[in-house]
């Protein structure tokens, strides 16, 4: 853990004995903040992420969140820069530095589409899907499981790949990922391509009318028709919404159907017979 902080001039700090220039708020909830800081050592941009600690508790919870992000070096899951724990009188913050992603969220490039009356293209939800399966693999491969999975908490590199966030959800217990905790994430990430596809959640429609979303899960969900989508992805849906939690395919056997159904890279020729 990073002991060396500092608030060394207005709008600077130094952490690990690097400093940071503050920029602008990114935004807030709860006990935690996040801000947009500038490394003056490198010129890049990162988020800080600052969680007021009233008690031990706090302090031990942020402490197993920054301990989560260390135990993985993975292309689709969030990287720690950072680490240190500040005084403020009687109370702490804890301190995560993390890479900034300037496009945001999952979730708010299907907004940004939705506003131009657009969505994701089908090629798009493929390399996307496959990214978070290879992400959470990687979790459940340490005995882990991401229990809140959605598009808020998938952020998206330069090149559109995703990167999985918030890791302090699965700070409470390492967990042997069988059985209901690997159905649970399928259903979760049932949900994450059904907002990839239709650009709402499953059961938004349901909520918004005031009926029981947990009822509604409990049936057989209906996939819209569109021309978008072809057999193979609607398939897919299908089985990792499916009712029964047996029936959902694990994370191997998804991975290996979405590497099969990846589009030829540019340039390369497929012949069919």
């Amino acid at each position: 853990m990073g002991h060396a902080l500092c608030v060394c001039s207005r709008g600077t700090v130094i952490i690990d004995n690097k400093r940071y220039l503050f920029i602008q708020k990114l935004g807030e909830g709860g006990f935690s903040y996040v801000d947009l800081v500038e490394g003056l050592h490198d010129g890049h941009f990162y988020a800080l992420k600052r969680i007021l600690c009233h008690e031990q508790q706090d302090r031990e919870e942020a402490q197993r969140e920054a301990d989560m992000h260390r135990l993985f070096h993975h292309p689709n899951i969030l990287r720690l820069v950072a680490y240190c724990l500040r005084e403020r009188g009687a109370k702490h913050e804890a301190w995560l530095l993390l890479p900034f992603f300037k496009r945001g969220t999952l979730w708010n490039e299907i907004e940004r589409l939705k506003d131009k009356g657009n969505f994701l293209t089908e090629d798009q939800i493929l390399q996307l899907l496959l990214g978070i399966c290879r992400g959470l693999e990687a979790i459940h491969a340490k005995g882990y499981a991401h229990r809140d999975l959605k598009p808020t908490n998938i952020l998206l590199g330069d090149e559109g790949q995703p990167v999985l966030m918030d890791l302090g959800s699965m700070n409470q217990a390492c967990i042997h990922v069988e059985g209901s905790h690997q159905a649970l994430t399928l259903q979760s990430l049932g949900c994450v391509l059904y907002a990839m596809m239709f650009g709402e959640g499953p059961y938004d429609m349901v909520f918004q009318k005031g009926d029981s979303v947990a009822l509604a899960v409990q049936n057989q969900l209906s996939i819209p028709q569109s021309p978008r989508h072809s057999s193979a992805v609607r398939q897919l849906l299908a089985s990792m919404m499916t009712v029964d939690p047996q029936q959902r395919p694990h994370i191997p056997l998804l991975l290996s159907q979405l590497e099969a159904l990846q589009p030829p890279a540019p340039g390369q020729h497929t012949t069919q017979i």
